[in-house]
């Protein structure tokens, strides 16, 4: 049995190297989630700032890419912090870890700053297979836009999927994909393996 008290966080300076030699000697999904994924900078009455990634982001990426069952093992909170990663990624200006409890229905929030700025809304759903996302949540979104009105856009990002003909439901439809936007297990690991791999450009 893996002894996860033995593990401790690597060093922000980790080489890619040593925690992929780590988690490869484990061969153990705990050994990553064990491990911070991002790093924290200051503490806004939002949340917490993203200020960088750590090493074990990129090897949880690895580990989905050959074996995407494996997302229904990692628990929500460490889904919120990898979403929170990949906006970093992506090459977002500020990104936000809101609490888990009081969020106000935001779980990451990412801004972009200057021309064209944009504050995008993510609100994640670690759903195992078979638990759909439904209309009802979707349309949840649009309440908490109108609570936070300097929010661009709202994304709802699952682990799982949409509930059927989710997108033709009248008071969803035309904010897509403009104002809100769906993305689901299949795309989710599609955009998180290219971040992983590519350079980022804006």
């Amino acid at each position: 049995m893996l002894d996860l008290g033995a593990i401790s966080e690597f060093p922000i300076g980790a080489s890619s190297s040593d925690v992929s030699a780590a988690f490869d000697s484990a061969n153990s999904l705990p050994v990553i989630v064990a491990q911070a994924v991002v790093v924290f900078g200051d503490k806004t009455d939002e949340g917490k700032l993203i200020k960088a990634l750590a090493p074990a982001w990129y090897e949880i990426i690895k580990l989905l890419k050959d074996n995407p069952a494996a997302a229904f093992d990692i628990p929500h909170w460490k889904w919120e912090e990898i979403i929170a990663g990949a906006y970093e990624r992506r090459g977002f200006d500020r990104v936000t870890l809101t609490p888990r409890s009081g969020d106000f229905g935001r779980d990451v929030i990412a801004e972009k700053t200057g021309w064209g700025c944009v504050r995008f809304i993510d609100q994640v759903k670690a759903y195992r297979p078979g638990h759909l996302v439904t209309a009802e949540e979707v349309r949840a979104l649009g309440h908490v836009m109108h609570a936070d009105q300097r929010a661009n856009k709202g994304v709802v990002t699952t682990t799982s999927d949409f509930a059927p003909k989710i997108s033709d439901d009248p008071l969803i439809k035309p904010f897509l994909p403009t104002r809100i936007e769906l993305i689901n297990g299949q795309e989710l690991l599609a955009r998180l393996v290219a971040l992983g791999q590519s350079k980022v450009t804006w």
